[in-house]
């Protein structure tokens, strides 16, 4: 009998600590992909894009705005069989506050209870993000969007520590003799985005180090999506009544608020399964196992079912509905001294980047998540400021030009805004055409030769004619002209340039 009971105890020991490995593993990934996402945002060399931009593109709602089908029936089904995976372990943002829960617990053990869903304010959420990429209010889609959340704290407020430490290394590596970096300038994108990335740091890092998951459980639409389908996940973690103690030592450990320990019960829609509470549980009591088709929250399966059926069709077709709806030298070629900054010009159209194929294009898919900002080597790229499109990227000349080699924002670009094209396509692609101010130009108004914006012109659309006393001025051939910037850029007239470009909302092949 005594040998019967300690093979018994030997096998459930070896049962819980199986379990728990899965603590350790979800953890391990956890750290690998946000290892793998964060330079995303600060590589400004390209390298890192080409080994691992496709973790850009399978982010769940990039992935719808571009109508990756593939991609949203890849994690749906990654939701079917295992829960709420991505939000522990794709999803950057749920990663860090995971990191903020984790100091959090240091302070204060066993600090979360259950609490039941906010449903009403969970679905508020998700309706008004649905609403605003159908009216293409891609502002509060930006607002809401945890990735591109993440990825405007990552630009705005690493981004410049890690470029202080790049230019640090490259100068103590020039004083001995090695080049193997190089300095690189950084500029401020905008004073609005790291506003909206400081708040959205603060709250979250409260709210994460306070209550765990609270973010993703009442306001991330992606976590209200992946939720509903997590009820129906084939591997969930389930409670053994026989072996629960009732000590709520997993409520108390469980960051989704989510395990009711007097009823038995999980709401699988908020469980993130990142197994916390199993690695908590002495009794082993909780399991991650196989349960097939089993209703949840202790529901007849046949009700849940039924019951069910209903909410299901109606969340897909929701997101059909919505995916259809969606279907580095800043003074580089001129040498010239800098005299005074240069100022923006008051364009009657914004400028979209090439690939953007429209402003159209651009506002109904963009997240304003900040990568191709990021990723642009040139200064070119800027968040707009306007609340109508706040934090979407336009081109701006006044730091440098549209290089025709790069297409390193339509490389990064994960929602189709920006959409893919290499340096052919993008030489015959005109975003806009170049406009001559005759108040501002050199030669009028100092007397002096210029030139300076047809000889850096790569289309050859700006040639010098003859005007007076000599001197020539540019005439632009708009024809010829695709918008590059690079007349704009190179101009020496300060502040406003002597000729800038004009943006078009389609953009045309030429």
């Amino acid at each position: 009998m005594e040998i019967s009971q300690k093979t018994e105890s030997r096998n459930n020991s070896s049962k819980v600590h199986k379990q728990r490995l899965l603590k350790i593993f979800r953890r391990l990934l956890a750290c690998i992909s946000i290892v793998m996402i964060t330079p995303l945002f600060l590589d400004f060399s390209g390298t890192w894009q080409t080994l691992f931009g496709w973790m850009a593109k399978i982010q769940f709602l990039p992935a719808v705005l571009s109508v990756n089908f593939l991609v949203i029936i890849g994690l749906v089904i990654l939701t079917l069989l295992f829960g709420r995976l991505y939000c522990s372990v794709i999803c950057p943002l749920g990663i860090m506050q995971d990191g903020f829960a984790w100091f959090g617990k240091q302070v204060k053990k066993n600090r979360y209870s259950y609490s039941k869903a906010l449903n009403i304010l969970r679905y508020t959420f998700l309706g008004i993000m649905i609403i605003a990429i159908i009216a293409g209010l891609n502002s509060m889609v930006a607002l809401l969007a945890p990735y591109s959340a993440y990825g405007r704290i990552v630009s705005s407020l690493l981004k410049p520590v890690w470029i202080w430490g790049n230019n640090l290394l490259a100068s103590w590596a020039e004083q001995h003799n090695s080049y193997a970096f190089y300095q690189v300038e950084y500029w401020y994108h905008g004073m609005g985005v790291l506003i909206v990335a400081v708040i959205t740091l603060i709250a979250l890092a409260f709210l994460a180090w306070r209550n765990g998951r609270t973010y993703c459980n009442t306001v991330c639409p992606v976590g209200t999506v992946l939720g509903f389908f997590s009820r129906f996940s084939l591997f969930r973690i389930v409670i053994d009544k026989s072996k629960c103690v009732d000590c709520k030592l997993c409520s108390r450990n469980c960051k989704a608020a989510c395990i009711d320990i007097p009823n038995h019960e999980i709401d699988y829609s908020r469980c993130v399964s990142c197994f916390d509470c199993i690695g908590k549980c002495n009794k082993g009591a909780l399991t991650f196992k196989y349960v097939g088709l089993k209703s949840d929250k202790g529901v007849s399966n046949a009700e849940s079912i039924d019951g069910s059926r209903r909410q299901f069709i109606s969340t897909a077709a929701i997101m059909g509905v919505t995916s259809a709806v969606s279907a580095a030298e800043k003074f580089g070629d001129g040498g010239l001294a800098v005299i005074e900054d240069k100022k923006i010009p008051k364009r009657n159209t914004r400028i979209a980047p090439p690939g953007a194929v429209s402003l159209r294009n651009l506002n109904n898919h963009c997240t304003a998540c900040q990568l191709c900002v990021s990723a642009c080597p040139n200064g070119v790229l800027r968040p707009i400021t306007d609340l109508e499109h706040f934090m979407q990227p336009e081109s701006s000349y006044e730091n440098g030009y549209c290089r025709p080699e790069c297409t390193r924002c339509s490389d990064v670009c994960p929602t189709g805004a920006i959409r893919p094209l290499d340096t052919a396509d993008k030489s015959s692609i005109q975003i806009g055409h170049a406009v001559w101010v005759k108040a501002n130009c050199v030669p009028l108004t100092d007397g002096v030769e210029c030139g300076n914006c047809a000889r850096h012109c790569p289309t050859g659309a700006i040639t010098m004619v003859e005007y007076e006393n000599g001197l020539k001025i540019p005439v632009v051939n708009t024809e010829r002209c695709i918008g590059c910037g690079a007349c704009e850029n190179l101009c020496p007239a300060r502040p406003y340039s002597a000729i800038y470009v004009e943006g078009h909302e389609n953009h045309r092949i030429i």
